[in-house]
Formats: structure tokens, sequence, C-alpha cells
């Protein structure tokens, strides 16, 4: 089946299109570590690099911004960690490095280098380390006992002259993490949980620490050899029920511009890991999406993750001549643009001329917003391609489909090759939310079919036995008495288990054989 098929037609473009969807799904980094390249913004980098792949606590798997459509005057930045989170991968589930430093990068004058920093730090608590439960109970707000492991963080506003520190205030201190969604049982009420993890600043910003759901949709399953070469399975959203670690940061638009008459910042985000010396050292970062998974080439990637926007002059000829349009030429015949490839240079390294690019601009790897742009009132996935300026590759959007965009241009929309390219998954599988954070609540952990003789709402425990007494009943004692009484009742049924087991192995022991 090949439901990739151009939005116009058939046939070859069709092809195409699925083929470079496939492709950039995978991780179409398009510009080259230091140059985004359309495929490779087009995708997230969810292990995109051999070291980062390994410690995915610090992976940092994607990055929006975009101007905030209820608050205009202001610009939200939403980054995520930790890709691919198995809703129910308890009971360890999943947490920030208390070691590592996660920082949200602000160039506002184009020269590639930072001039703002807004840094969240991360402190992991335990109440009762003699159980192994990440809750020991239903949990209805932030601060119940029954949550029994806890996240803190604080947020640091980090002023830079000449790429050293010139001031650094606490916008927030000790601010309570949203937790992951254990499942019904467990929290109950997880909107009510979040919305607790919203927490707004003296200095006008707001800011949410905690899981959800991922935001990005592609389908992934392109390096089989880009589908195999067939093109049969496409147009599944491969990340569909996975979580990620978010942090979203609202703030005025005043803050991070440079002024009224020069709107545009370049934004980026990186994570320091702390070593066993006590310092710190880069090992992750991410603009445009899938830069570091698609156009960098393997001896390339850590390098970058390593690497400063001001550096990225030794990634260029990763953009400019791409390996991937020749891929797909190798594999589906489909004849690649000719090189050097400017127009990734100019658009994903330097920003469209009279819309996100700042004067002066000097070409590295940044996500580039106009904050001066309005949000669309009907926003277009296509974002700039289908003349809605206010999404990708200005800024970018939740719900922008980076993937057909930037498919599309890396296939020479720009330079006459026009096409209608993409990889048919053209929105995520759950709804963003109309206010801050946006991003949707993540999967909970128990999601699955209700157990024989069950209902909905029904608490489990009242299927063990009159013994023990639903959650919420008056009779029965106390919760410990119910959990005591669950771990006893289990505890007789185990011993009855065994007991029978020796009765039988003593009569085989007996007899004649």
């Amino acid at each position: 089946m090949t439901p990739l098929f151009s939005r116009s037609g058939t046939g070859r473009k069709g092809l195409v299109s699925l083929i470079c969807g496939a492709l950039a799904a995978g991780g179409l980094a398009a510009a080259g570590v230091a140059t985004l390249e359309p495929g490779a913004a087009s995708a997230s980098s969810h292990r995109e690099a051999p070291l980062i792949s390994g410690t995915p606590q610090y992976d940092n798997t994607d990055l929006y911004a975009f101007v905030s459509p209820d608050k205009p005057d202001t610009t939200t930045i939403v980054a995520d960690w930790i890709p691919f989170e198995e809703p129910a991968g308890g009971p360890n589930f999943y947490t920030f490095a208390d070691d590592a430093q996660y920082d949200l990068h602000i160039d506002n004058n184009g020269d590639a280098q930072g001039d703002t920093v807004f840094r969240y730090t991360f402190r992991t608590h335990t109440k009762n380390g003699d159980t192994f439960l990440y809750n020991t109970g239903p949990v209805t707000n932030l601060a119940d006992p029954d949550l029994n492991i806890t996240q803190t963080y604080d947020l640091d506003l980090i002023r830079l002259k000449n790429g050293h520190e010139a001031s650094r205030t606490k916008l927030a201190d000790d601010v309570p993490v949203a937790p992951s969604d254990v499942g019904k049982a467990s929290m109950p009420d997880y909107g009510k949980l979040r919305s607790q993890a919203v927490y707004r600043t003296a200095g006008g910003a707001t800011t949410f620490a905690g899981q959800a759901d991922d935001p990005f949709f592609a389908d992934l399953r392109v390096f089989d050899l880009l589908y195999g070469g067939n093109l049969s399975e496409v147009g599944r959203d491969t990340l569909k029920g996975y979580n990620v670690n978010t942090i979203a940061l609202q703030v005025p638009n005043e803050l991070i511009r440079e002024s009224a008459h020069q709107p545009v910042v370049g934004i980026w985000s990186t994570t320091q890991r702390r070593n066993a010396q006590g310092y710190y050292s880069q090992v992750s970062r991410l603009g445009n999406p899938l830069v570091n998974e698609v156009v960098n080439p393997q001896k390339d990637k850590d390098k970058f993750n390593a690497s400063q926007p001001a550096y990225d002059g030794q990634f260029l000829k990763n953009v400019t001549n791409p390996e991937l349009p020749k891929l797909i030429e190798s594999i589906y015949k489909i004849k690649a643009p000719a090189e050097p490839r400017n127009d990734l240079v100019d658009v994903f390294l330097k920003g469209v001329k009279g819309l996100n690019q700042p004067p002066n601009v000097r070409a590295s790897e940044e996500l580039r917003l106009n904050t001066s742009v309005r949000p669309s009132m009907h926003p277009k996935r296509l974002g700039v391609l289908d003349g809605d300026n206010a999404g990708f590759p200005n800024g970018r959007r939740l719900g922008d489909d980076v993937i057909d965009a930037a498919l599309q241009v890396v296939e020479g929309e720009l330079v006459g090759s026009k096409n209608d390219l993409g990889d048919a998954v053209d929105m995520n599988d759950k709804k963003f939310e109309k206010y801050f954070p946006y991003v949707a609540e993540p999967t909970a952990g128990s999601r699955g079919r209700l157990a024989k003789g069950t209902t909905a709402g029904t608490d489990v425990r009242s299927q063990l036995g009159d013994a023990l007494q639903p959650a919420g009943s008056s009779a029965g004692g106390s919760g410990d008495t119910m959990l005591i009484a669950a771990s006893a009742a289990s505890g007789a049924a185990g011993i009855l288990l065994l007991g029978t087991a020796f009765a039988w192995w003593r009569r085989r022991m007996q007899r004649a054989y």
C-alpha cells in the first residue's frame, strides 16, 4: 500500500513524496549539522547520535518556538527530552537528570552568539526509600504524600556579553514538576496535576516542566533502506502513544528580542552534563529538528552535539552537498537537485529574507522566529510554503508538518522543482491544547482493556474479596490497613500455592515406578 501519494495526484510524484517522507520521517536531518536541510528541519532528533542515544535523560528530541496564539505579546518555547517514553515504563518512571543543565538559548541579533540563556536545573526527592513504588496511593495533588518520587527545579535568566555571563536572575525556585502519568488508579485527575505545575514568575514569564505526549508526528520507519524501496509501510505515526519530558516557557517578546525594530530571534536548546570533576560539558544540541539525525554523517554527529552555532561553518558541506537527495536518486531514480544547495543555506541557516532573516546575519543552525508576526487565525500545516507566515520555518508551531515542508524544499521546491511530497502523517494523534503549555497530556501507563468482570470506575481492590474495601470507603480502616491486607492476601495465596506444589511433589517421589 502506498498512501504517501502526492496530494495532487499520482505516480512518480506520489512515490517521491513517499520516499522522501520516509527519509525525512526517519530523520531527514536537513541542515546538516550546521545547516538545516529542509528534510532535517522536518523531523525530530530521537536517538540521533551515537553517544547521546545511550543517555536519554540528556537527549533533546525537539524544539518549538512560536508567538503565543492566545497572548501575541509573548513567545512560547517548548523543548522535549527523553525519546520514546513507554507510558507503562515503571517502577522507575521518567525524570529529568539532577546532574544536568537544560538550557534555552536566544540570539537576538543574528551574530550566532547567545545573548540570553534560560537555564533549568532539577532535583529529585524520595519520600520513602523502603518501597519500590513511584506512588504509594492515589495522587490528588503535587504535594500529596502518596507521590513518593518528586522533582523540583530552579529557573535562571542569564545575560551574556561576548559569550560570557554578565548577569544572572533567579526567575523561579523549587517549582514542582508534573509527574509521569502512571495510570488512572494512581492519578485519577492528571489534568489537575498538570495545572498545578504551571508557574508564573514575577518577571511576567510562565513556566512548566513535566511529562507530555510527544508532539512530533512522522513515520519513522524510513531506516529500513528507505522503506525497503517499495513504500509498502508508510502513513503510520510511529511516535503515537509515546511520551516525552517537556519544558515549556512563555516570555514577553520584549524580554528576548533586540528591539521592536529588530524582532527576529534565533533559538536553540542544549543539555550540559556534569562530569566526575564537577565540570559541565555540552552533550546535546537542537535548533531546527532532525539536523543531526539525517543531514550529519556519523563522523560529525557527536561533534555537532558538543558545538556552538558560531562554529557551524565546519558542517556547511553537509548542507550544500546533502546525502539524502542522492540516496533518493540512487534507490528511486528521482533526480537530485543540482549542487551546491545554496537555497538550503539561505532558508535554514539564515532565515527567509523579508520574513525571519535578521540584518547582518551569520549563517548558523538556529530556529529563527520573527516575534512581530501575529499568530494565524487558521494555521496551515505547511506554514510558509502554503502562505502562512506564522508557521515553519518562521519558528515552529506544534502542529506544523515540518516533515512534508522540509521534504518539498530538500527536493527542490525553491529551485524550480515543484513537488507535493509528504509522509502521509499530517497531524498529531492527540489534539494540542489552546492554552499554555499547549502540548497534549501524556498517554497514561494503564490504558488497556478492563479486567474481566470489572467496570469503568470500579476500584481494582474491590475485586480482591470482602477482606478489602474500595478506595474511599469508610469501612475497613485506613489505606495502610488495606494495603497490608492486600499484601497478606497475596502472601497467603502464595503459601497455599507452595504447599499444594510440595504435597504433589511428595506424592510423586513416594510413587512406585
